[in-house]
């Protein structure tokens, strides 16, 4: 796939190691302030936090990085004393197990079983994978929950503002055009048989899975390695995390949340920093893939499938942590058009759930909001 991926949160980097003093300061920093100055777009989302020096007590770790979905996946195994032939076959079948979802899931390549339902007639069972066919009752439930937030029909409303695989040129487009491209989007369109077969009720229907495939992926990526019997590690896919076990210092892993500002570099400010053992993180925002329109308008590439159009609140990013990444991808997602006051009802209503908005204020300041669970994942001690 392409670099502008199929994500619907953003094409971040892949996470990264800074140092125990780096992580004392962000801790002081942001437990005093929650506030930063903005910069002039293209921050990392989730960066991986533990000491840069060297001690006796910390474990090995092996890790590596790969291509999948038009961005980097990472993979960390700690305390592991695997051969290179068994690392060799972990490499591969977490490599295989990518190239499966994305050849049932991918808007990008057209031989999917995503694409050829988006092709296939209205009122004809299709039959896709069981995992393809969970997925699309989990969104189906969570557009339900949402009231229509969340909404995986919405490909030729993504397509139309050039957001999707069909052009790159971004352009408001017209409001014919745009109702146009609406009716042919909903939920109530599309259902599940008990026989993993997708049936849509008009022709046009087409998927887009972005808000929530690619936390699938991580999620898949951590059950291979606990199936080889690993219980300290970690996967992420771009800004999509899950932790399993401990980090090598023996500890809960630590992950930096950055702040939403422009040419994001190590050393500055980070939104928030949380402490996750078997848990998963998601960060989705405004401040990579946008334009501007002519009246000064950042129109980005998370749209309101209630309007058709971007989002234009104030809330610049979200991060959520949820007991697995597809779920944090979706939720995530689902924030951040519902904005910060409904969003806030939304995920305190989610039991296993916790939340960060990053929120816009003027002088081109931001302000963290944290939902009531999301100030225990943070840490005092590394």
């Amino acid at each position: 796939m392409d670099g502008r991926g199929w994500d619907d949160a953003l094409a971040f980097p892949a996470s990264n190691e800074i140092s125990l003093a780096v992580w004392k300061a962000l801790r002081s920093f942001c437990r005093a302030t929650w506030r930063w100055a903005a910069r002039a777009v293209g921050a990392a989302a989730v960066w991986l936090l533990w000491s840069g020096a060297s001690r006796g007590a910390d474990l090995p770790v092996v890790t590596w990085q790969g291509q999948t979905m038009g961005s980097v996946y990472t993979v960390k195994i700690v305390g592991t004393n695997v051969t290179s032939a068994p690392l060799e076959a972990i490499k591969t079948a977490i490599e295989h197990r990518l190239q499966e979802v994305n050849r049932q899931m991918s808007h990008y390549q057209p031989d999917s079983e995503l694409s050829r339902f988006n092709r296939a007639p209205a009122k004809v069972p299709f039959k896709v994978s069981p995992e393809f066919a969970r997925i699309v009752r989990v969104a189906l439930e969570i557009n339900r929950r949402s009231q229509g937030a969340f909404d995986p029909t919405l490909a030729p409303v993504i397509n139309l503002w050039g957001f999707g695989e069909q052009t790159d040129r971004r352009a408001v487009p017209a409001e014919a055009e745009l109702k146009k491209a609406l009716a042919r989007t909903g939920c109530a369109h599309l259902s599940v048989t008990p026989q993993d077969e997708l049936v849509k009720d008009i022709p046009e229907l087409a998927l887009n899975l972005s808000g929530i495939a690619k936390g699938f992926g991580v999620d898949e990526m951590v059950r291979i390695l606990i199936g080889h019997g690993f219980t300290n590690c970690y996967a992420s896919i771009a800004g999509e995390v899950r932790v399993h076990g401990l980090n090598p210092r023996s500890a809960p892993w630590l992950i930096g949340v950055s702040a939403p500002i422009s040419n994001w570099r190590d050393h500055d400010p980070m939104a928030a920093a949380v402490s996750l053992s078997d848990q998963a993180i998601s960060t989705s925002g405004d401040y990579q893939k946008f334009f501007f329109d002519v009246e000064g308008r950042r129109l980005s590439h998370l749209l309101d499938p209630r309007t058709g159009w971007p989002v234009q609140h104030d809330v610049g990013g979200v991060s959520v942590v949820a007991p697995d990444a597809m779920t944090a991808d979706a939720l995530a997602t689902t924030l951040i058009v519902l904005g910060r006051t409904e969003a806030m009802r939304f995920i305190e209503s989610q039991m296993n759930a916790a939340a960060l908005f990053i929120v816009r204020e003027a002088d081109d300041r931001f302000r963290a909001i944290p939902s009531s669970r999301f100030p225990a994942l943070m840490s005092e001690t590394p």
